[in-house]
């Protein structure tokens, strides 16, 4: 199993900037892909971006490319989500999830992600 504990959300203020972080524990050799998405009130949960373990490739949302991005740090076991002008609509709750190795990788479809956090609140005020 893998164990998922994110921290790092709150109030902002328009045009302002977070880092959430994702710290990851137990089977972490098992882990593909951090993925980071997020649910907005009365809304489907969206992907928002990834990242591959091995070789912190990442991916995003086109909508977010140039203010968010994901790294990880490689002394540990966390991943970081900066976000960067951030806008109302951006409220939400966000959430980290691992992707394990399996048959086949898709680090972009939520249905391939095994473990999830317990998510963290983002409120962005106008």
């Amino acid at each position: 199993q893998v164990q998922l504990v994110e921290s790092g959300g709150g109030l902002v203020q328009a045009g302002g900037s977070l880092r959430l972080s994702c710290t990851a524990s137990g089977r972490i050799p098992d882990i593909y892909a951090v993925g980071w998405f997020r649910q907005a009130p009365g809304k489907e949960r969206e992907f928002v971006g990834a990242l591959i373990w091995f070789s912190s490739t990442t991916y995003y949302a086109d909508s977010l490319k140039g203010r968010f991005a994901i790294s990880k740090d490689n002394a540990g076991n966390t991943v970081y989500l900066q976000m960067n002008s951030l806008k109302p609509e951006e409220t939400a709750v966000y959430y980290c999830a691992a992707h394990l190795y399996k048959s086949k990788e898709d680090p972009l479809s939520e249905s391939h992600y095994d473990y999830w956090g317990q998510g963290t609140q983002v409120t962005v005020s106008s």
